[in-house]
């Protein structure tokens, strides 16, 4: 599983706002600058992240971007599959799986580890768990617990 550039922006996009939100709403404009997206494809993201409630918009002089529920009620899971899709590494895991072979290859043992490892870590991260990581100064040198 390769995450695009959509799926990595997305997440940059959520957690800017977890951390820059939490007083006032936050405008895509400073989003895009701080994290260094384009903008028109920023909009393209956070239309994504509002129509799945995500999100919550408000218009005017202070409007602005904050997120719809807490840091700790999102996964990183969440929000990488809502912008890719299934994030299965082989198309036999995928939820339409059409392999005639899969009931007998051994492969499969490997890619379903492989799969339920990555999500594992996906899924049991949250915005809170990389706040905590920010707040830390763990930007590089983070501790990565076993799976």
């Amino acid at each position: 599983m390769l995450i695009s550039a959509k799926g990595r922006y997305a997440l940059r996009c959520m957690l800017d706002i977890s951390l820059n939100g939490s007083e006032e709403n936050v405008k895509l404009k400073n989003i895009a600058e701080r994290q260094n997206i384009p903008i028109k494809y920023l909009e393209q993201i956070i239309s994504s992240l509002h129509k799945a409630g995500f999100v919550k918009s408000e218009r005017g002089p202070n409007g602005g971007y904050r997120l719809s529920k807490p840091p700790e009620e999102y996964t990183v899971g969440m929000i990488i599959k809502l912008i890719e899709g299934d994030t299965a590494p082989v198309s036999c895991l995928a939820d339409v799986n059409d392999c005639e072979r899969s009931d007998r290859c051994v492969s499969m043992i490997l890619w379903k580890k492989l799969n339920d490892a990555v999500n594992s870590v996906l899924d049991g991260t949250t915005l809170a768990d990389m706040i905590d990581w920010s707040s830390k100064g763990q930007l590089i040198d983070i501790e990565i617990p076993d799976y």
